[in-house]
């Protein structure tokens, strides 16, 4: 996990090698001190020199000023090296999420690759910044320390030798109990991350159906669960801090107890003494930092365990490298005994022997029922999900010859779900094509049927459309959908139930406005309304992940049993 992280440090080496270099110089000098203090009480004091007491007086100042100026620097250093590290980090681990494939979203799940992405890498960063600093300044410190009180009386150094194992143990039990609490603990904030952002997306649901309390309910569960298994993390880890005092203090005691007989004796200086105190003072002290440091890097191993999960992270669909592979050439599509499942452990497979197949520039109806596996169909075609087996060719081509960018670019989909993003209007049509100009905005949200609406606010087509396109109805987030496909200028365009929320005229307008506006390109219609399909040149029905027919829309009506009562129903409907 080390290695794997340490290379995102690299852009920050040299506040990294600095940092710890100023937390040296800063406990060197911090070191020096306690010694002059002893020269000035057995020398400068005990032969009343003033002018030998000024002198070392006003070292211990500057030495003092000069240790000030290398901790803020080691802060500073240490603050942009973290920093930084945790950019880099988090970068790092969103570009690798953006390359994930469904099924590599729908293992680790949204909320839990969001407290992935901000609470993880924080805590991971927070460790960083500790071992430069923190890690660097105990040992340092414990080692100079113990060399200098050793320097003084090494008989009395044998007192807080005895306290290095109470503490070493102490430590390892704390770690080892407490580093699954805090992997269960990390586990409960993505549970309660999914509960704000499932609330908050959906938080015109929650009051149309005055679900509030329910969800204040939820909340409190989640929040209450996340609240207890911190405490039972925590209870294990603040059992550290007395134990270390309680060392601490018994050390000193016994040194000063010791050290004052050895000082009756005439065997130890008063000064002496008092250096002596001040190194094991520093020296427990530096055990402390030690045992603190340890304790939160237990909780941020945990941190850095999962982020190393979303870093190791291999994309299951891969194309071929940039540069490489065929150019889609046209908008043909061949699906040869082509078969399909989610999983490769599932039973059944959703769709099952598809043969289709489909010239450059037709239009082709995709109809069936609920679970009959449309949309799994035309979502194999950019390779949103892979085949498992037979061939799917698209532009002549099989599509895992395709560089993934070559063959999305080439392939637009207006999904069932229509996805806005924060910004304006205009900002969210440029997701098509970013350099079309206002000209083609226009073109292409008329094609859309979409222009009339959008000129109708005051800002136009500069209007915020918010979080998710929230400003907007469900039949102009389709509109504008729609319109961001045509700026693609694809060869294929997928229609995955998107004039559902539309009225039948301004569906029969935007089908015209289609076979205007993308003549050449392929036109894949999923829908639900036969009257969106019957003047395709194919049509395919779809049941239980199967073709049952395929045909014109006459053919159809005269053979297929599914196609007829579609009809039938929906002209009932209609009269």
């Amino acid at each position: 996990m080390i290695k794997t992280l340490l290379k995102y440090a690299g852009p920050y080496k040299k506040e990294s090698i600095l940092a710890p270099l100023c937390v040296t110089a800063e406990v060197l000098l911090e070191i020096t001190i306690p010694l002059l203090m002893s020269r000035i009480v057995d020398v400068g004091i005990e032969n009343r020199d003033l002018a030998y007491v000024a002198k070392l007086g006003l070292l211990m100042i500057m030495m003092a000023l000069a240790g000030m100026f290398m901790g803020a620097a080691s802060s500073r250093f240490s603050a942009v090296a973290a920093m930084g590290f945790g950019s880099e980090l988090r970068l790092a681990a969103f570009c690798n999420v953006q390359n994930f494939s469904f099924s590599n979203v729908d293992k680790f799940s949204t909320a839990s690759l969001v407290t992935r992405l901000t609470t993880d890498v924080t805590n991971t960063q927070n460790a960083y910044q500790m071992c430069i600093r923190m890690l660097v300044r105990a040992p340092v410190m414990l080692i100079s320390a113990t060399f200098m009180a050793f320097s003084i009386n090494s008989e009395l150094v044998t007192v807080f030798l005895v306290a290095i194992p109470v503490l070493a143990c102490a430590l390892v039990c704390v770690v080892r109990l407490a580093y699954p609490k805090f992997i269960a603990m990390l586990a409960r904030y993505d549970r309660l991350n999914a509960s704000v952002q499932e609330n908050l997306i959906a938080i015109r649901v929650v009051k149309a159906f005055v679900r509030s309390e329910y969800e204040k309910q939820k909340f409190r569960e989640a929040n209450d669960g996340l609240m207890d298994q911190s405490i039972k993390a925590e209870s294990i880890v603040i059992t550290l801090m007395p134990i270390m005092q309680v060392t601490v203090y018994s050390c000193i005691i016994a040194i000063l107890w010791f050290g004052g007989q050895l000082i009756i004796g005439g065997v130890m200086l008063s000064g002496e003494l008092m250096s002596f105190i001040s190194y094991v003072t520093q020296i427990l002290m530096s055990l402390m930092m030690i045992g603190m440091a340890f304790t939160q890097l237990v909780i941020s191993r945990a941190s850095i365990q999962r982020i190393v999960e979303v870093l190791d992270e291999r994309p299951e669909i891969v194309g071929a490298p940039e540069g490489e592979g065929p150019q889609l050439e046209d908008g043909s599509v061949e699906f040869d005994h082509v078969n399909f499942k989610y999983a490769k452990a599932a039973g059944e497979d959703v769709l099952s022997d598809i043969c289709l197949s489909i010239r450059s520039g037709e239009t082709v109806g995709i109809l069936g029922g609920t679970g009959s596996a449309k949309t799994s169909l035309v979502q194999l075609i950019p390779r949103l999900y892979d085949i498992t087996g037979g061939r799917l060719l698209v532009g002549g081509h099989p599509v895992k010859d395709y560089d993934l960018n070559v063959l999305r670019r080439g392939v637009a989909m207006v999904l069932q779900k229509n996805v806005l993003f924060s910004g304006t209007i205009r900002e969210n049509l440029r997701w098509g094509d970013a350099n079309a100009t206002d000209e083609e905005l226009v073109e292409a949200c008329k094609a859309a049927s979409a222009h009339d609406f959008i000129t109708s606010f005051p800002k136009g087509y500069d209007t915020d459309l918010g979080q998710g396109g929230v400003n907007v109805s469900g039949g102009q987030k389709q509109r504008l959908c729609i319109a961001r496909a045509l700026l693609a200028k694809p060869k294929i365009l997928i229609l995955d139930d998107s004039t559902s929320a539309v009225d039948t005229a301004t569906d029969a307008a935007i089908r015209e406005a289609l076979r205007t506006h993308l003549k050449g390109s392929t036109k894949i219609i999923i829908a639900q309304r036969v009257a969106s399909v019957c003047n395709a040149d194919k049509i395919v029905v779809l049941s239980d992940g199967k073709i049952a027919d395929m045909g014109t829309h006459d053919e159809l009506m005269e053979r297929s049993e599914i196609y007829r009562e579609v009809y039938t129903s929906q002209q009932k409907g209609v009269e």
